[in-house]
């Protein structure tokens, strides 16, 4: 099946500056806040569009399709799809909530002429819907407001639309106030209406304001070809996959162009290279195209080694874009071979060679991220967006049978005017009034300032601004001192002159001081002193972390030690031997919890904590040289 996309079609052309609008195209990105019901609106909007059957919608959250993705219940990638309405082909990018995953978004948002900013009825904005709705409004995208999930218990809706319009006035986007757009949904009901109380039957009133108030694609008619690539797709078939927005002029299957890209010096070059295969995106996936024009949404086939914020352009006649800039990162790890005494039993891929070449393959998709080689030493220092961000490439890597080492996660500082800067972030907490105080001190004692105080029915809505350094850690803490009921954002603000000291880990840990596997008896005697990490019969080594400490300082213990037996019985010897469940330690949970002189040993089946020096003595000798 063949499909051609051409701007002729329905196009209104401005002769006196060689300007065009296709209104048979509307290319909207979706953003919103973690968890306010993005990929759930795109499922009902995908069942109710009548062009799928049921075997290919199954499940929820449909875009949602790796498997890290399926498992947390949050989007990652950005994605992109089509639903066909009224004669107009609608480009949806479906794009991360999350902080960590910022750079996605800000990637993406290029591609779209308008942006659909959804709002939760109950929450209304959120930290990250501040900071997607304030890429989109630079990037000259217009925007209408969907408050979601109107049937909450909870919901506000009036007073969601409310802030969500003065955050957009906030954002620089007065003008647009006058004619700014909105309706009301519930994705998970299945409807959308223009009035809370009235509920409707279908997803129709958000069609017909997607058609109607946003505006298709402004293209120049008379310009050579030229495209920005925001995402790269991989094929085993075909290599690399280039995806953009065609910004002017048309492209045909086959046809020769010129790559715009950057050496390793940043300087300026450019490849002549014949695209071998053009596709638009259609549904839920790509067709083949004969051709397409300016406005399209396309992928591009044969471009070997092109890279993101790399141009496209007809040969000899095209100028490079500006190449995409996106924020930087303010957090990094150290990433090393696995160096333990059980390294290379589960993993399949287990040198420096091996971790080098996986993480210069994610750079060339996940353009927040920062790889650089540590001098004198084969590890690389990591640098991401938050913990989240970077757990995410270790548990991919780990699944693809990679085994690695990762150490402490660490701000990334910054020498603005001659002093010390560091990231600082702002921090929202919503948490039941009665368990407020907790949350009070354990913020204050990461350096946390209280900005904003607010109360919903019983719930305290807290705003505050932290550095960096003080919330790793601190999401655990919090969950634990408000019995798991507070509910925490957090995205990056600004940098700041460096703060004092943030308190360390309160308590030590048990090290184990000998190889083999745990035993119930030894780990029942250390469980009246400490929280354990393992169970029975797993096979640990020297140096390894086993629990952690009641008290502040390192404990060396044998959690190998079997119980000795003799022919006589006495009484209270033979009691039962009754364990606590060990503490569940996560990836995320793992990387947190870990101080300077420990690591996180990731394999394919396995997560354990270790000291960086396994022996005793040389953990001695290192302590007394300080």
């Amino acid at each position: 099946m063949s499909s051609t996309a051409s701007p002729s079609q329905d196009t209104a052309i401005d002769t006196s500056n060689n300007t065009a609008v296709r209104d048979e195209i509307r290319n909207v990105v979706i953003i919103a806040h973690v968890d306010h019901g993005k990929t759930t609106l795109v499922d009902c909007l995908l069942r109710q569009s009548g062009q799928y059957r049921d075997a290919e919608l199954k499940g929820e959250r449909i875009l949602d399709s790796n498997d890290i993705e399926k498992e947390r219940g949050i989007t990652i990638l950005s994605k992109n799809i089509a639903v066909h309405y009224r004669g107009v082909k609608i480009n949806l990018i479906d794009t991360p909530g999350h902080a960590d995953f910022g750079g996605e978004v800000e990637r993406v948002v290029r591609m779209a002429d308008g942006a659909l900013v959804l709002v939760d009825a109950a929450e209304g904005p959120m930290p990250q819907t501040r900071f997607v709705l304030e890429k989109a409004l630079q990037a000259g995208v217009k925007p209408i407001v969907v408050v979601n999930k109107v049937d909450r218990p909870d919901g506000r809706p009036p007073e969601a639309l409310d802030e969500a319009l003065e955050l957009l006035a906030d954002l620089g986007g007065e003008e647009q106030l006058d004619s700014a757009a909105y309706v009301f949904a519930s994705a998970k009901e299945g409807y959308a209406t223009d009035d809370p109380a009235k509920p409707t039957e279908d997803m129709r009133p958000l069609l017909d304001l997607l058609v109607d108030h946003l505006p298709g694609p402004t293209v120049d008619t008379k310009s050579d070809f030229q495209m920005m690539v925001t995402t790269l797709d991989w094929s085993e078939y075909v290599g690399r996959i280039a995806v953009g927005r065609v910004n002017a002029g048309t492209i045909q299957t086959g046809q020769a162009v010129d790559v715009h890209t950057i050496d390793s010096s940043g300087n300026p070059i450019v490849r002549k290279i014949k695209a071998s295969g053009l596709y638009v995106f259609d549904k839920l996936g790509r067709v083949p195209a004969e051709s397409a024009g300016a406005g399209d949404l396309i992928a591009l086939e044969g471009l070997d080694d092109v890279e993101i914020g790399d141009t496209i352009t007809a040969p000899e006649t095209g100028k490079a874009l500006p190449r995409l800039k996106v924020d930087e990162p303010t957090l990094e790890m150290v990433f090393s071979v696995n160096s333990s005494p059980l390294a290379g039993r589960e993993g399949k891929y287990v040198t420096t060679r091996q971790i080098k070449a996986r993480l210069e393959k994610e750079l060339e998709r996940n353009v927040a991220l920062r790889v650089s080689m540590i001098e004198g030493t084969e590890a690389y220092a990591v640098a991401g967006r938050g913990v989240l961000h970077l757990a995410v490439l270790i548990e991919t890597m780990r699944r693809e049978g990679y085994e690695l080492s990762v150490g402490k996660p660490r701000v990334v500082f910054k020498e603005i005017d001659g002093k010390k800067h560091e990231p600082f972030e702002t921090l929202r907490v919503e948490v039941p009034t009665e368990v407020m105080g907790p949350v009070m001190e354990l913020v204050g004692l990461r350096r946390g300032q209280l900005e904003e105080m607010k109360q919903r029915g019983d719930y305290s809505l807290l705003r505050f601004i932290v550095p960096s350094r003080g919330l790793i850690g601190l999401r655990t803490r919090l969950l634990n001192a408000t019995r798991g009921t507070a509910i925490i954002h957090h995205r990056f603000e600004s940098y700041r002159v460096v703060e004092g000291d943030v308190p360390r880990r309160a308590n030590g840990v048990l090290i184990s001081m000998v190889g083999g596997k745990t035993m119930p008896f030894a780990l029942f005697a250390l469980q009246d002193r400490a929280e354990l990490f393992v169970p029975p019969s797993t096979e640990v080594y020297e140096g390894m972390i086993v629990g952690e400490n009641a008290r502040e300082n390192d404990m060396t213990v044998n959690p190998c030690r079997e119980k000795k037996l003799t022919n006589m019985r006495a009484s209270g010897s033979d009691e039962n031997v009754i364990l606590k469940p060990p503490r569940d330690m996560s990836l995320e949970a793992a990387l947190e919890y870990i101080e300077d002189d420990e690591l996180v040993e990731v394999t394919p089946e396995s997560i354990r904590l270790r000291k960086i020096l396994l022996k005793e003595s040389d953990r001695r000798r290192q302590g007394r040289n300080g």
